[in-house]
């Protein structure tokens, strides 16, 4: 471990705390930072080093090449976290190292000639870890939820709510596991593929017994998996569709997508895989058997459809260390308030303005509320919570250049991680912060394009329209509107500005607002009247 170098108690800056995952086939490292006012945190830096520990020898023990591979890995690892003000490291190593006959001698040697202590964790201890992961980067709904992780040598399933965990297990079979002991270079035939099919299924016959016990009838089921065999499927999915690249993390797919590129795999040589861009040499090698395991396991669940989640036993750490440090008190702390929490690290990390952008937002709110029927027909919060969120982003574009600043917003909130929000979601948020300024959408435009449907881009339209208002009428650093009181009336709607002050004449303010009357007309087909 590294000595923390402030008390946790500290306010004055934030901790640094490394998580270094040792698996069957790679290592991994992720930096976190610990925002102890917010009680979350944010992924600073990630690395990984294809270390295969998983190659055993004849005794089935750790080979010296892999446990030399590790070691190397671990010190350029803890170099790089001394050298960044890491204040801790916290490690785990899975199922490689607690079935190997020299798996204890494995971790002595690591912390003689690194100084770095390594957890060995069990199997239930890791499907644990996983789901503390995936709840701190996915907003969990009133419904169940099956969280699958395929590792190299284990396959962790869980099952979940948003009140807890209630089934945690650890099957015997992954990825490097399968492909060590039954697949060499050569295609896979039909036979092969059954008996394939049939090992997995017995493996895991016992993990899905035990979830679909404690499955509850009157409540929806949803599949998340989680790993970088479902990442790489995600991606090789999205290429087979001809779909535009995107982040995995909240990336949907059908499981007949994944039959199909399933089926396609089988038939190719792994000299032909390994040429695919997206796949590295090493994932080359062990894609069938991940994806066997995934389309296996889904059939046995009765899936038919999941979702990625790019965060996973390394960020659960993080979560485990945080709540050892009392920094938060349970594991719903920081899934409760996942989405607020990442929108202001987002408007923390592009410099905006926190004093305005709740001006903005409690005007937005008050025109949002005073125009039901007129400009928006929403009743449920989901409208009103992408607008919170766009409020408190629409400028971040200002980090980049003033000039066309909302066009950069549109690009910083599509492409960063805005963890609780799907991608359809991210997609709503950035585009009702591209068009709240200048024109309006085009069918040419990308940011319009990415709208997957009818009413994803009739709710950029309306929300827009309501950001628009709100931010023509923030023109000064300090807030002198008390409220704005609108009226329809035929086909005028009358929007009046009482100030704080009635000596404040608010001139710039209605200005700015009846810069907004051909947009409102073209929109909605209504005359503007400021007061």
């Amino acid at each position: 471990m590294i000595e923390k170098k402030e008390s946790i108690n500290s306010q004055e800056e934030d901790i640094l705390v490394a998580a270094i995952d040792i698996g069957t086939n790679s290592t991994h490292l992720l930096i976190g930072e610990i925002n102890l006012d917010l009680k979350s945190f944010s992924i600073k830096f990630t690395d990984k080093s294809t270390t295969r520990l998983g190659e055993r020898d004849e005794e089935g023990k750790l080979t010296e090449e892999s446990i030399n591979r590790v070691l190397v890995t671990l010190r350029r690892f803890k170099e790089y976290c001394q050298s960044n003000g890491v204040n801790e490291i916290v490690t785990a190593a899975t199922s490689a190292v607690r079935e190997a006959p020299n798996g204890q001698e494995f971790l002595e040697r690591v912390l003689n000639e690194t100084g770095i202590k390594i957890e060995l964790i069990s199997g239930s201890e890791e499907a644990r870890l996983i789901y503390l992961g995936v709840l701190s980067g996915m907003a969990f709904q009133n419904e169940s939820y099956v969280i699958i992780d395929i590792g190299g040598g284990s396959t962790e399933l869980i099952l979940a709510d948003n009140k807890d965990a209630i089934a945690l297990t650890s099957s015997r079979v992954g990825a490097v596991r399968l492909k060590n002991d039954f697949l060499n270079s050569e295609p896979i035939n039909k036979d092969r593929s059954n008996f394939l099919k049939t090992f997995i299924q017995g493996s895991l016959e016992p993990a899905v017994r035990k979830i679909q016990r404690r499955l509850k009838d009157d409540k929806p089921v949803s599949l998340i998996a989680t790993s970088g065999t479902a990442t790489s499927l995600g991606n090789l999915i999205l290429n087979d569709l001809g779909q535009q690249k995107q982040k995995m993390h909240g990336y949907k797919f059908k499981k007949e997508s994944l039959t199909i590129l399933l089926e396609k795999l089988i038939k190719m040589p792994i000299s032909e895989i390994s040429q695919i861009p997206s796949l590295s040499e090493r994932r080359a090698e062990i894609i069938i058997p991940g994806a066997l395991i995934l389309n296996t396991s889904m059939e046995m669940l009765n899936f038919n459809e999941l979702t990625i989640s790019e965060r996973a036993l390394r960020e659960g750490l993080v979560v485990d260390w945080m709540l050892r440090k009392g920094i938060i008190k349970n594991e719903f702390n920081i899934q409760s308030n996942i989405r607020r929490t990442t929108i202001v690290h987002q408007a923390n990390k592009f410099g905006v303005d926190k004093q305005r952008a709740n001006k903005v937002i409690n005007i937005a709110f008050q025109i949002y509320d005073q125009t039901k029927n007129i400009f928006h027909n929403y009743t449920d919060s989901k409208a009103k919570e992408l607008l919170w969120a766009a409020c408190n982003l629409y400028n971040c574009g200002k980090y980049v250049n003033i000039s066309s600043y909302h066009k950069h917003s549109w690009y910083l909130i599509k492409n960063c991680d805005l963890l609780g929000y799907s991608q359809a979601e991210t997609n709503i948020i950035a585009s009702i912060a591209r068009y709240h300024r200048k024109t309006l959408p085009k069918k040419r435009h990308e940011s319009w394009q990415n709208l997957i449907c009818k009413e994803d881009k009739t709710l950029v339209i309306d929300m827009s329209l309501i950001l628009r208002l709100a931010a023509s009428l923030d023109q000064r650093p300090e807030n002198l509107i008390s409220s704005v009181e609108i009226k329809l009336q035929k086909n005028i709607i009358s929007i009046e500005l009482v100030p704080f002050n009635k000596n404040h004449d608010l001139l710039l303010e209605k200005w700015n607002l009846e810069l907004c009357h051909n947009v409102i007309k073209e929109l909605k087909d209504l005359e503007l009247k400021v007061f």
